[in-house]
């Protein structure tokens, strides 16, 4: 029988922690960086493919998050936080730059690349002095030096370290391990940033790990948008057992903290980068897809047992790092930092700006006929979600006939038996198969309060054109001001190609016209 391996004593925070300086290090104005030791450590927590509802602290009765709830008790959690992408790459590459992900480029679409003079903030705190590196997944999938980035984005990797026999699915890389080595490698004083980059909940997942765990399928609540079936429910046991594998690994390193004093000293961030890897959630723009746990932990220089509902973004991260490091915030950036928050003692509404969102999506996998991508755009309010299909002919999964390579039908859903059994159940459940692999209109509109599986589209309802038109128009407005080509009707995307040695995609590189494969990413707005 599978259990949670690591057995720890919580005693800090998760999340993400960023640098001190090196005394011996000059700033670019020659600054004595000296002066500046008691700049905080980071260290930031990222899973794979976790929806913000499963987390102890979030209410699950099923899912155990001790060290993650630890965060959330001693900080502040975060109820209303949204990542800029609902996709492994374009996510990464907005927390790293602060940036929409329409503003860089190759950048911001799975299998992607870094344009050369993109500035991120791991790069700025190693550069002021900062220890750098990161533990299991950094900045991927892609190649980020195929347009000139020479170093790897989120700094020196530790990966040597591995575990033993675990259960199929999870990564045999020894997180705790790891990030001890980071910690003995930085010099006397040096203040650290460090990226704790789990790869669970990704899938793949050992089938029926989650009820061998000890687990009950009947404790399991689905959401309204598939069926409420016991294979559906052993499946969410099964991202459950993952999620728990990681929180055991944020646990150890919450203790090494503490033993070395530093937990105090730590900011530390914990979230995740997308949605659970079902359908209707990872890749889309509803909540299950965009919005995220999180929580955030700064020892004594913070209030904690804090909730704040403030709508705030996975590109408000570089500018709070910076910030926390009394560094300059690049004026690109287009989130904002989240110390005023954290600072302010205050709980549920804070800054009273912070009343909506804005999320996308462009290429996901290559799963439409010559990389074609699926365009939308988001904006979230407390009260409603409008979504903008720029291409509604288009199958927002793929579809039921493309098949390339190693991708099956309706290729932007990861393979799962919840897929399976939805597609191969969609006589019975012909709703659900509608909701979750069917085509989409050009607008979408959601009450959240009545609808928060958000499976009826007020958008063609006349009682609700007044909020729709509002919603749209402050979309288009963040569009336009911010640059995004597809506003102006320019697909720059369609030209990117898939940064990809070898397995899916790769092929279609090749196959490009030189012309497309040669041409650069349209960066407006920098």
């Amino acid at each position: 029988m599978y259990t949670i391996l690591r057995k720890v004593t919580l005693v800090a925070f998760l999340s993400t922690v960023f640098g001190c300086v090196n005394p011996t290090q000059k700033s670019a104005d020659n600054e004595d960086l000296s002066q500046n030791r008691d700049r905080p450590n980071i260290l930031f927590v990222f899973a794979d493919d976790q929806s913000w509802l499963h987390t102890s602290a979030f209410g699950d009765k099923v899912v155990k998050t001790p060290a993650f709830d630890r965060i959330a008790e001693e900080g502040v959690l975060f109820t209303h936080s949204f990542t800029a992408s609902p996709s492994c790459t374009p996510s990464r590459s907005a927390v790293i730059s602060g940036q929409d992900i329409w503003r860089i480029g190759q950048a911001g679409v799975l299998f992607g690349s870094i344009p050369a003079d993109l500035k991120i903030y791991p790069h700025m705190l190693e550069e002021s002095g900062y220890h750098v590196g990161y533990t299991g997944k950094g900045w991927l999938p892609g190649d980020f030096g195929a347009l000139g980035l020479k170093k790897d984005p989120i700094g020196t990797p530790y990966n040597s370290k591995l575990e033993g026999h675990l259960a199929r699915g999870v990564d045999k890389r020894d997180y705790t391990k790891n990030f001890k080595d980071f910690l003995t490698d930085r010099k006397d004083g040096q203040p650290f940033c460090f990226w704790f980059g789990s790869t669970e909940p990704h899938r793949v997942y050992e089938e029926g790990v989650g009820k061998m765990s000890g687990k009950k399928v009947e404790d399991v609540e689905v959401p309204p948008f598939w069926p409420n079936d016991d294979v559906v429910k052993s499946d969410i046991l099964d991202y459950y057992y993952e999620i728990e594998w990681y929180d055991s690994h944020l646990a150890s390193m919450l203790n090494i903290l503490e033993e070395q004093g530093e937990l105090d000293n730590t900011l530390i961030v914990v979230t995740s980068d997308n949605g659970m890897p079902f359908p209707r959630a990872k890749t889309t723009l509803y909540d299950w897809g965009t919005r995220m746990p999180l929580a955030i932990r700064w020892g004594n220089k913070i209030k904690g047992g804090r909730v704040v509902d403030d709508l705030v973004s996975h590109t408000d991260f570089a500018p709070t790092f910076l910030e926390a490091a009394g560094l300059d915030i690049p004026t690109e950036m287009t989130g904002k930092s989240l110390l005023p928050i954290l600072m302010s003692e205050k709980e549920g509404e804070v800054e009273k700006e912070r009343d909506h969102i804005f999320t996308a999506t462009e290429r996901h996998t290559w799963c439409r006929p010559e990389g074609a991508t699926y365009p939308a755009r988001a904006i979230r309010s407390k009260e409603y979600l409008y979504i903008r299909n720029f291409e509604s002919e288009r199958w927002p999964t793929g579809g039921p006939d493309f098949v390339s390579s190693n991708r099956t039908y309706h290729g932007d859903v990861d393979a799962s038996p919840t897929k399976t059994f939805i597609l191969e159940h969609a006589a019975q459940y012909p709703e659900e198969y509608e909701w979750n692999f069917g085509k989409r209109p050009m607008e979408e509109l959601y009450k959240i309060a009545d609808d928060p599986g958000q499976t009826k589209n007020l958008a063609y309802d006349p009682e609700y054109q007044s909020y729709k038109n509002a919603m749209w128009n402050q979309l288009k407005t963040h569009l336009e001001e911010t640059g995004d080509p597809r506003i102006l009707g320019l697909d720059p995307w369609q030209g990117y190609i898939y940064h990809q040695i070898d397995g899916f995609g790769a092929s279609y590189n090749l196959s490009l016209p030189e012309d497309v494969r040669n041409r650069h990413a349209l960066r407006p707005g920098n």
